[in-house]
């Protein structure tokens, strides 16, 4: 899973493209975008919770993600930003 903002840095500056709802992960639910109760289909075609979950991120005052798991949700991660901003140049 992933996901990509291409940023051109027009003038010099990062894109404004905003990234999911264009909230942090950390405002949570109700602002932030996310996924829960992720799976994965194995090679017998059986659902399975992913292991070894890692994030990445080049610019996390433009953009973030957050991944954690739960009873409720299973393997989840909220992700997004607004991209330029006053801490992304």
């Amino acid at each position: 899973m992933g996901g990509e903002v291409v940023n051109s840095e027009p003038n010099g500056e990062h894109t404004s493209t905003q990234m999911g709802s264009g909230h942090f992960p950390d405002e949570g639910f109700g602002k932030a975008s996310y996924f829960r109760n992720i799976q994965i289909v194995d090679s017998s075609n059986n659902l399975k919770p992913p292991s070894g979950i890692g994030t990445y991120t080049e610019q996390d005052a433009c953009y973030n993600v957050l991944c954690d798991q739960s009873s409720d949700w299973g393997n989840y991660f909220y992700y997004g930003g607004p991209g330029k901003n006053l801490n992304c140049p």
